[in-house]
């Protein structure tokens, strides 16, 4: 799904080339942010984190 997804993207950058600058500066726009960055982490790695089954005293 996520290749689709990525591949959908690539395919309107290169259909609409203005696409790419607004693509850009938006994601520099949020990388300038560190909050932002460092929730964007955290949320990728919590899914990868396993879970406990017990309570750890």
């Amino acid at each position: 799904m996520k290749w689709l997804l990525l591949g959908a993207l690539l395919g309107l950058l290169i259909a609409f080339p203005p696409l790419l600058a607004l693509v850009v500066t938006a994601t520099a726009a949020l990388l300038s942010k560190p909050v932002l960055v460092a929730f964007g982490l955290g949320l990728a790695v919590r899914v990868t984190l396993p879970r406990l089954r017990r309570r750890v005293r």
